[in-house]
């Protein structure tokens, strides 16, 4: 007689264990301490087992039979159960071990190595702060587009949406290197187009001062700052070279040649290698810099540890001290400055001055050119400017 909730509810312990019977091979064993087991014996190719499904009151006497006739089904089809349920559970245990975080801490070993620390600390903070807690547990092979246009949208709407693109990019580094695992058929991410998921990006231009008569004006306060010497030094030679902020603040004596007046190094955004002919005025202040960072490694080292480059917003700040906003004037708005008088007040050719910037400049066949391509051109190019920019602060030259 199969069995009923109260027979099962009322079954009380014994001094041996016993066995209430329901149906179709299943029953409840009754122990000696009160515990209360499914069970059902079934025979797989003439052998006699046993498959445990659960303990009551945890797993219902309906649910009971549920798993035993799903077991049953499983016997039909030429199926153990019991070597299903260990096939299953070794399954789970496979995706467990490939799990995103697992899989992008693998990844991260590599990837990591090529990367300035900055770079490396950001990225790993955006893993570790956004992307683990939210879908690091989940198997790889579980995850799917929606899953990650969901995250890149989460972190837009704190307001971070150039993250969201960065987070979104790494998810899908990280998802190639699953399939390239075999933890991973594809990466699911390029499935979309992010740039149809997120706000699409306004391109922000970095603040300059491009007016002749503004620019004599910014040339002339910054001859009158009085910070620290090397922050001074650091900010009257931004405008002579109109490098990038960080290829200045990171500057390493290795690389400067005064004798010749050169400043070679590599550009990590366009990765070449470029020169920098130095004028009579820029050598003129790195050599005053040099009697007090000379035998240190960085021309402009933090002034908190000299193995260290200075501030990413040193410059910027040394701008704010003189009145100048950060939507009026940045540091890398010097190179637009720099641009815009080259060209339109001194008359220099655009891709002269191009060539000068550091930027991807291509000869009429196609070819990039090299670091030293009009190098002659160049170097009288920043003379120039350098006594331009002498003749607008001391009055001697009109700024157009």
């Amino acid at each position: 007689m199969p069995l009923s909730d109260l027979k099962v509810r009322n079954a009380t312990p014994q001094a041996k264990p016993y066995k209430l019977t329901d149906e179709r091979g299943m029953y409840l064993l009754v122990t000696q301490t009160g515990g209360k087991l499914w069970r059902m014996d079934y025979r797989h190719n003439g052998k006699r087992r046993t498959l445990a499904l659960g303990a009551y009151p945890d797993v219902s006497l309906a649910t009971a039979r549920k798993r035993r006739d799903e077991a049953r089904a499983l016997l039909a089809d030429g199926t153990d159960p019991n070597e299903h349920r260990k096939a299953a559970k070794a399954a789970n245990d496979a995706s467990a071990a490939n799990t995103f975080e697992s899989v992008a801490r693998a990844w991260w070993v590599g990837y990591s190595t090529s990367l300035a620390e900055t770079t490396r600390s950001k990225n790993w903070r955006f893993l570790e702060k956004d992307v683990f807690p939210a879908i690091g547990h989940t198997p790889v092979s579980q995850l799917r587009a929606p899953d990650f246009t969901a995250l890149a949208r989460q972190i837009e709407r704190r307001g971070a949406a150039d993250i969201a693109r960065r987070v979104f990019w790494l998810c899908g580094r990280i998802m190639r290197y699953a399939v390239g695992l075999g933890v991973a058929e594809r990466d699911v991410t390029r499935d979309v187009e992010l740039a149809d998921t997120l706000t699409p990006k306004i391109t922000k231009h970095h603040a300059a001062i491009t007016d002749p008569t503004e620019f004599t004006t910014l040339v002339r306060a910054i001859d009158g700052y009085v910070g620290t010497f090397i922050v001074r030094c650091a900010l009257r030679l931004t405008p002579l070279v109109f490098v990038r902020p960080g290829e200045l603040r990171k500057a390493q004596w290795a690389d400067i040649d005064l004798e010749a007046g050169e400043w070679r190094y590599f550009v990590t955004k366009t990765k070449t290698d470029h020169i920098v002919p130095l004028s009579r005025q820029a050598a003129a202040i790195l050599r005053q810099v040099h009697e007090l960072t000379g035998a240190w490694r960085y021309v402009f080292p933090s002034e908190r540890s000299r193995e260290r480059p200075m501030s990413e917003n040193t410059i910027n700040a040394a701008l704010r001290g003189l009145g100048y906003s950060g939507e009026q004037m940045t540091g890398h708005g010097f190179r637009a400055s720099a641009r815009k008088i080259l060209d339109e007040v001194l008359g220099f050719r655009p891709d002269i001055i191009d060539h000068q910037l550091a930027h991807a400049v291509r000869d009429p066949n196609g070819r990039a050119y090299n670091r030293t391509a009009h190098l002659p051109e160049r170097r009288r190019m920043m003379q120039a400017w350098a006594d331009y920019l002498e003749g607008i602060k001391d009055g001697e030259q009109p700024p157009a």
